[in-house]
């Protein structure tokens, strides 16, 4: 009796359960919803079939998740910057502007919306896809070495459902409904009353079923079946036979437990984390890419200048020697040696300002979503505010402290480390398969029967009279009323209690499986090992090259002031008549090469300084970009002020 009681209690629980899982969620709400106008909608513009009704918490799990359409537009930011054909470009704006038009980080910033979409499929207990962690390189800007990346994806594998026998951890309710007719001829008319049974069936079922993160599932069913016969041996007819019935499983070695079951939804978690990294690794790499080509164009634009000034020496050359020839102190053979000179210098000069306007096309090309398509930007040659500034004294900064920093804030390490966790994690399932299987099954059902008393007439007996049907008990007369009143009086309760039990004698696949696993995720730490002994190589050697595009740049300030010096004394010289026109040209070509050189080691100073930030994981912070803007494609800071303007309007 205790028993009929504790199952009399629970089943109206199990059956408000049901009506609390398929009720919208605002009748299981407690909470006040906020007020309208305070309620903000970040699914982004909607069409009018979109906007929400009465009954959209019925239908929105059914209705597929708001993307927004891809946007091609530039941000204003690049307008603001032109003027009279000509693009304002600060080191600060042109990574502004890759931060809000870049088409790499552009992509890459769907990889959270990926992340999510995952998280909500681990939740529901199917198998994780992972996220993508490969990242564009961007441009080549033709120096340094670009953050690596896993090309495989994070997380994708390793991580199975954790529903190995199926179900979800999303309630589900199931039903079914249909009608059938069956004649089915007879051997034995004690029984049926009848050499041929005709029974028409009409059947309803339904139920909800679930599974939870112990392992467990429960089931809760509705069945009933309405049967009409001609036999007149039944005493109701058409009978209502219904069972409510509540079934539960629970794993008690395999499959069993929160750590095992909500596995997938930890690695899920865990790969938002990851998708924030591999956005970084992002940023890092399309960052250092325009602000390489940003320097490049400076030292192409200096390099312009210092070919320039050397056509306007071999001009005064040229002119000069003219000047001598026609007064008669000097031979006509040199004006044809100064001419040739000023022809080679304006070639040089020629081929400089083809390489400015060739690295203004490929930086802004990454500066825009929409390439070259705008023809203001087309036709704008690009004025950098920013010229490469070479400290007089390097700070300097232990080998060992630029080693930490950069395990501490590498964007690619971060996310190989979450590879290991990912993998210890996963490494829980397989171990878990090794056990046998014990599960505890609970059976609880409740059966009911009601319908009218049977009329159907059976044939004439020996005493010459028809043969009526029995009496029904009139406990089961009546209509489904007393079939409700019979389930909920657990008139006839039906009780199962069991456990089963499946043990592999051998087990040689589990074995395999986790030694398997194991020494995967022994190599991935070993992997990161090799990392590690990478990115230290890295560090070292990006110092180096810093330190070498320092002594180069001084021994080339050094060498073009000697130049300088020199085709000073040797023109003075040839005033006096002392020295050839020659040696004059000669001069100048040599003070050309020693100012090309400068030009060169002023950029690959600036090309090592960018090295070393990526070496250390410091791109980001030393630019001054800020995650969430980046993440969001909107940075707060204004243009810079043009020259000879007030403000940007």
């Amino acid at each position: 009796m205790k028993h009929v009681r504790l199952i009399r209690i629970l089943l109206p629980s199990a059956l408000s359960c049901v009506v609390l899982a398929i009720a919208p969620p605002a009748f299981g709400q407690q909470t006040p919803s906020p007020a309208p106008a305070e309620k903000e909608d970040t699914r982004g513009p909607q069409l009018d079939t979109e906007r929400p009704h009465w009954y959209s918490s019925i239908t929105r799990p059914y209705e597929a998740r708001y993307v927004p359409q891809v946007n091609v537009s530039n941000s204003s930011r690049i307008d603001s910057l032109l003027r009279a054909g000509r693009l304002y470009l600060s080191l600060a704006d042109t990574i502004a502007l890759a931060l809000e038009n870049n088409l790499d980080i552009e992509i890459q910033r769907y990889g959270f919306s990926l992340a999510d979409a995952d998280l909500l499929r681990a939740r529901s207990g199917s198998n994780i896809q992972g996220i993508p962690t490969n990242v564009l390189p961007g441009i080549s800007a033709g120096a340094g070495t670009i953050l690596g990346s896993n090309s495989t994806g994070l997380a994708a594998a390793g991580a199975p459902s954790p529903l190995g026998q199926g179900g979800s951890f999303d309630p589900v309710l199931f039903g079914n409904m249909n009608w059938a007719h069956n004649t089915a001829p007879q051997s034995n008319t004690v029984v049926a009353g009848t050499s041929a049974l005709v029974s028409r069936n009409k059947v309803s079922n339904f139920g909800i079923a679930q599974t939870f993160q112990t392992g467990g599932t429960a089931t809760l069913s509705f069945n009933n079946l309405n049967q009409q016969q001609n036999s007149f041996r039944n005493t109701v007819n058409p009978v209502t036979n219904s069972n409510l019935d509540l079934t539960v499983s629970q794993p008690l070695l395999q499959g069993f437990g929160f750590a095992l079951n909500n596995r997938t939804i930890r690695i899920a978690k865990n790969n938002i984390r990851a998708a924030d990294y591999v956005f970084r690794q992002q940023l890092t790499n399309t960052v250092s890419n325009v602000v390489q080509l940003y320097w490049n164009l400076v030292g192409a634009i200096s390099t312009v200048e210092v070919r320039r000034e050397a056509v306007a020496v071999s001009q005064k050359l040229y002119d000069d020697n003219k000047k001598q020839v026609d007064i008669g102190t000097l031979a006509p053979i040199e004006i044809v040696r100064a001419e040739a000179q000023l022809a080679q210098n304006e070639q040089a000069l020629v081929a400089a300002q083809a390489a400015v306007r060739q690295q203004e096309t490929v930086l802004k090309s990454a500066l825009s979503r929409t390439g070259l398509t705008n023809p203001l930007v087309i036709e704008a040659s690009i004025v950098p505010l920013d010229p490469i500034r070479i400290p007089e004294v390097e700070a300097v900064e232990p080998i060992q402290d630029l080693m930490a920093r950069a395990l501490d804030s590498r964007p690619d390490l971060a996310q190989s480390r979450i590879q290991i966790q990912n993998s210890e994690i996963a490494l829980t399932g397989t171990r878990n398969a090794m056990l046998p299987q014990l599960n505890v099954v609970g059976q609880l059902r409740n059966g009911a029967l009601a319908g009218p008393q049977n009329t159907v007439l059976g044939p004439i007996g020996s005493n010459g009279l028809v043969q009526n049907p029995p009496i029904a008990d009139p406990f089961f007369i009546g209509g489904y009323g007393n079939v409700l009143t019979q389930l909920f009086s657990r008139n006839f309760p039906t009780y199962a209690l069991g456990l089963n039990l499946n043990i592999p004698l051998k087990n040689r696949a589990a074995q395999a499986n986790v030694a398997t696993a194991s020494v995967t995720l022994r190599q991935n730490q070993l992997q990161v090992q090799r990392q590690i002994n990478q990115i230290r190589v890295d560090v070292q050697n990006a110092l180096i090259s810093l330190q070498n595009a320092r002594a180069q740049y001084q021994a080339a300030v050094k060498q073009r002031v000697l130049q300088e010096q020199t085709l000073d004394a040797d023109q003075k010289k040839l005033a006096l008549g002392a020295t050839t026109v020659y040696q004059v040209i000669q001069d100048q070509r040599d003070l050309t090469t020693a100012g090309a050189a400068e030009v060169a080691a002023q950029a690959a100073y600036a090309a090592a300084r960018v090295q070393l930030d990526v070496a250390t994981g410091q791109v980001l912070e030393r630019n001054g970009v800020e995650f969430e803007e980046a993440k969001a494609g909107h940075v707060a800071r204004p243009p810079s002020v043009i020259p000879g303007t007030a403000v940007n309007r």
